[in-house]
């Protein structure tokens, strides 16, 4: 028996299985929990639209989640924000290096993204988004840009990941149902899942001891260091795995529904 007024929940690899789908029975438990009074937030590297909007709206109607990474903190009902945008310069600069090196970029807003490039990757992730695709350039976007992503192939990730990047926070991600991708999300410098659980704590006046993260991948990381209950799913990258309180079993083999029997 774990005392905890809030649970925070990564989407690819924790709430979704490997086939893109949530068990009945996970959403059966998490209705009871929400009977309970207990908050239950979205904490993902997704954006605030297509299906994990849905996902959100089934877990919390009125309720603030986390997307983006952390760079996208959205209260679902009113649509009211407590976003990080990124550096202008920082945007500038990584817009000018993927025209010129022709990598898919994708750039977001709260609730927009925009990718120049009619590419294979940039169609299959509108599709795992839950989005049509439309290729249209990063200045057409309307409001403060808060996260670039690069979606590129496993063999650039080191490449990718040792140039500069100054006022940003760099991390990579992965996505079981684009498995032949690696997704370097960038946010600006100190914005990340930690953070931004943070502010959602903070929203509600929950101490950060009484609040649950689960999740599987390297940039849950920093949500995982700060929450008072840190879950690792058993499908976990091996950084999770360090840094998690307690490891559940795989996502497949239902392992979420371990990790919320421990609010009970």
């Amino acid at each position: 028996m774990t005392a905890v007024d809030l649970v925070c929940l990564d989407v690819d690899g924790t709430l979704l299985d490997s086939s893109g789908g949530i068990p009945d029975e996970v959403w059966d438990e998490l209705g009871e929990l929400r009977e309970r009074g207990v908050r239950l937030a979205i904490c993902s590297g997704r954006p605030a639209f297509g299906v994990t909007l849905d996902y959100a709206r089934r877990l919390d109607p009125t309720g603030w989640h986390i997307f983006q990474n952390g760079s996208s903190v959205v209260r679902v009902d009113t649509g009211e924000t407590r976003s990080a945008p990124l550096p202008e310069h920082a945007v500038r600069r990584i817009v000018a290096k993927a025209r010129r090196t022709g990598r898919v970029l994708e750039v977001y807003t709260d609730f927009e993204v925009a990718a120049e490039l009619n590419e294979d990757r940039a169609r299959r992730h509108a599709e795992l988004l839950g989005i049509p695709f439309h290729a249209r350039r990063f200045d057409s976007l309307d409001g403060p840009i808060v996260r670039a992503q690069w979606l590129i192939p496993h063999e650039l990730r080191d490449e990718v990941l040792a140039e500069p990047h100054e006022g940003l926070n760099v991390c990579p991600s992965l996505a079981p149902l684009m498995p032949d991708t690696t997704f370097v999300n960038m946010t600006a410098e100190g914005v990340h899942k930690g953070s931004a659980l943070a502010t959602v704590a903070a929203a509600y006046k929950v101490p950060l001891e009484r609040v649950m993260m689960a999740g599987d991948g390297e940039n849950d990381v920093g949500a995982l260091r700060v929450a008072g209950i840190a879950v690792a799913m058993g499908n976990s990258e091996p950084s999770a795995l360090e840094v998690a309180h307690v490891t559940v079993g795989h996502v497949d083999e239902g392992g979420l529904l371990e990790a919320l029997a421990l609010v009970r």
